[in-house]
């Protein structure tokens, strides 16, 4: 019967070469549903097997856990048989966590942590500890216990520490600063992850960092969150960097993999030809050497992976993965396309601010791109109603909640530039409500009238009293702005220069936006006017309007050509009044034509019913991953051959976040 199993094994590794992963599976269940019964060793590796290719192939979870569960049964009459046990382990706590079942994910993960721990297997097992810790820590993460999953991951940064491998010690050192950025218990402790991870990766020999893409984006883009958490835009600059040139560099590598493959192809399509001469054969047989070789430089040998993260309805090659640590761990954070969107749109989010509107546009147009494409393998299109297999619903909504921030993004480049025709509804949270008060208040103030004013000390009050509760300066400098506008208008002239001028200095130390800097010379410049002090009025806002000329900030400019215009009037500058208002009136007819075109969009009524809303404070909200009862459930009556095409009904479960935000509610104009 052995050999009955070999052959049926041979045969299943033939029909998978060909593509045939239906056929494949059938001569593998053959052997589970043979009359005759197999050494136990035997059905455990095919089931073990089937498991592999229906995860690999398929979104048949439910199939693949019940064979993993029926072979960690035969497993446990079986005293030895280490590396499959563990196996087992790993890919059934995978499967319970993409069907909802996070307690029996963490179970079967305790147990492979108790095998380990009765186990002397060496450098193998010291793998398989660190496999387990990972799972267990995303697993505690889930449930929001993020002392627990810090716990767990600490214990497999002791482990590859002792093991002395600084790429794997990386992994979790990386791991720990992504759990406590999600945390945020206190800076200090964010701080010392930072840090670790900043020395850890110095330790890794420059060639090794080079070969640990996963990990150098993994790394920069977790510096680049926390630098723009605490408002430290012109550090987090630098990593942005790492993060394209790392990009392109790569993007130019699988370039060079395709033309490669082409090359190597048309190579292989010509040497049967039976009529080539020797000297063209050797020739031809050489340079099919010579590329082949190439390849494997850039492919790392075309490498495989034994423990897949994700799973879908077909096999991702190492082209679409962004390895964080090795076999039988992996560790894979987002898909390669998913990374390349995020640094996309990094790279949109710095550049707006220094004007560069071109560049904004084409970075989020490239992760548009992406996303769009990505989306497309899942049928998720405009105006299409899809049903998403459980397995494929994480996935998608990370790529759905790209989109969302590119086309947010992209809304924020057209309001700088003043293109409100693409205006759309920005985000709903806890930092965006003040900016709204802000932006609110400051609309009042321009109002000019009492009644405004106080709407606008009402607004501005409550952010004013609040403002170093935020973690960065954003919104400080922000309400800065507006409160010294309005002490101008109260006539309050000192207090608001001292206003401004520490928002000011705040600002381009630390915030490093360009608009923003703009803003408050003009407003800085209308209160030298109000103080008549003109030599610094005009030097003011002569540099303000410099700046919001390179922004295009069209309504910036007019209000400090008004400014100017005010300023030549009081001193006598009758020329210089006269082509500063010609420069104003061509302004303000370039905006009334903008908004002119805006008004006849379909977006008009819309952007008009959402002009004013109100603040409203939420309470923190935790959402658990939900558990369903049945997934809970051993089930040993494991169904058979069903097909590929088939797929049985899966739990449903939303994915653990974090939200620290407020609602805005809508009250009638």
């Amino acid at each position: 019967m052995e050999r009955v199993a070999e052959g049926l094994w041979v045969l299943a590794d033939y029909e998978e070469k060909k593509g045939e992963i239906g056929k494949s599976v059938k001569c593998l269940e053959a052997i589970c549903q043979s009359q005759v019964s197999f050494l136990p060793i035997i059905e455990i590796k095919t089931r073990l097997r089937i498991a592999n290719l229906l995860l690999n192939h398929s979104n048949n979870v439910n199939h693949a856990k019940s064979h993993l569960e029926r072979s960690q049964l035969l497993l446990k009459s079986i005293p030895s048989c280490f590396e499959l046990k563990c196996r087992a382990y790993s890919l059934l706590s995978q499967c319970y966590q993409l069907v909802g079942a996070i307690p029996s994910q963490k179970q079967i993960l305790n147990k492979g942590l108790e095998l380990i721990s009765t186990s002397e297997d060496g450098f193998s097992g010291r793998l398989w500890y660190c496999n387990f810790n990972s799972q267990l820590a995303n697993a505690l993460t889930i449930e929001g216990d993020h002392h627990g999953s810090i716990s767990a991951l600490d214990n497999g940064l002791t482990c590859a520490t002792q093991m002395c491998y600084p790429e794997l010690q990386m992994f979790f050192a990386t791991s720990i600063l992504h759990v406590h950025l999600m945390q945020w218990e206190n800076e200090s402790s964010v701080q010392d992850a930072l840090n670790r991870c900043n020395v850890i990766w110095e330790s890794i020999e420059s060639v090794k960092r080079q070969q640990c893409l996963g990990l150098l984006f993994y790394n920069e883009l977790l510096h680049v969150f926390y630098l723009l958490r605490i408002c430290d835009y012109k550090n987090a600059v630098q990593h942005v960097d790492k993060l394209d040139a790392a990009m392109k560099s790569d993007l130019q590598r699988r370039q060079r993999i395709k033309d490669l493959t082409k090359e190597l192809d048309a190579v292989n399509e010509s040497l049967p030809c039976y009529d080539l001469s020797y000297r063209d054969r050797s020739s031809l047989s050489a340079k099919q050497t010579h590329l082949g070789e190439q390849l494997n430089n850039l492919t790392g040998n075309d490498r495989e992976f034994s423990e897949p993260k994700y799973f879908g309805s077909a096999r991702r090659t190492w082209e679409d993965k962004l390895e964080l640590a090795p076999p039988p761990i992996d560790g894979e954070w987002l898909p390669k396309g998913a990374i390349y969107a995020l640094v996309d749109l990094t790279v949109a989010v710095f550049n707006r601010p220094k004007g560069l509107f071109k560049e904004c546009l084409k970075r989020i147009q490239s992760g548009l791109q992406i996303v769009q494409e990505e989306l497309k393998k899942y049928g998720i299109l405009d105006g299409v109603r899809v049903d998403l297999q459980h397995t494929a619903i994480w996935i998608a909504s990370v790529y759905l909640m790209l989109l969302m921030q590119l086309l947010e993004n992209k809304v924020a480049v057209d309001l700088t530039r003043s293109e409100f025709v693409e205006a759309q509804e920005l985000s709903e949270n806890k930092s965006m409500q003040a900016m709204c008060c802000v932006y609110a208040a400051i609309s009042y103030i321009c109002m000019g009238d009492a009644e405004s004013s106080a709407k606008a000390l009402d607004l501005i009050g409550p952010v004013l009293g609040v403002m170093d509760s935020f973690t960065g300066v954003r919104e400080k400098t922000s309400v800065l702005l507006a409160h010294g506008f309005l002490l101008m208008r109260q006539q309050n002239l000192q207090e608001a220069r001292n206003r401004l001028a520490f928002g000011l200095q705040t600002t381009h130390n630390t915030l490093g936006n360009l608009q923003l800097v703009s803003q408050y010379l003009t407003v800085l410049g209308n209160l030298g006017l109000a103080l008549c002090d003109t030599v610094q009025a005009r030097e003011i806002l002569r540099s303000s309007l410099t700046l919001a000329k390179k922004l295009n900030d069209i309504p910036t400019q007019i209000w400090v050509l008004s400014n100017l215009t005010a300023m030549y009037q009081q001193l006598g500058e009758k020329g210089s009044e006269m082509e500063n208002h010609d420069y104003k009136t061509k302004k303000v007819e370039d905006l009334q034509k903008r908004i002119s075109n805006a008004c006849l969009s379909s977006h008009h009524v819309e952007l008009i019913a959402k002009v004013k809303v109100e603040a409203h404070q939420m309470s923190e909200i935790d959402i658990k991953r939900a558990i369903s009862g049945s997934s809970m459930r051993v089930d040993l009556d494991i169904p058979e051959s069903i097909g590929l095409e088939t797929t049985s009904p899966m739990t449903s479960s939303s994915r653990l976040m974090d939200f620290d935000m407020g609602r805005l509610r809508k009250r009638k104009a």
